[in-house]
């Protein structure tokens, strides 16, 4: 059963979503949604974070409920549809 909440995004337009979230009670993720492991170069140097997902939790899974303006104008106001 997914756990659903309203989010922002920026990209690739402004705009509120319907997400999914992680199961808080997870044993593997223990409600953070994957774990991420520090990945190292042959040479030793820290070359990032890689992540792994969690099964639990479809982040893919988004939809969009209302798009926002870009950016207000000087004015304050917005013409852009919706509004």
């Amino acid at each position: 059963m997914p756990r659903l909440r309203v989010q922002r995004t920026t990209w690739p337009r402004p705009a509120l979503v319907l997400t999914d979230t992680p199961r808080p009670h997870c044993p593997d993720c223990r409600g953070e949604g994957g774990q991420g492991h520090a990945s190292v170069s042959p040479d030793g140097e820290f070359d990032g974070i890689d992540w792994y997902p969690c099964p639990c939790w479809d982040e893919t899974r988004r939809w969009v409920l209302f798009p926002l303006p870009r950016r207000t104008p000087p004015g304050g106001y917005s013409d852009e549809p919706p509004f």
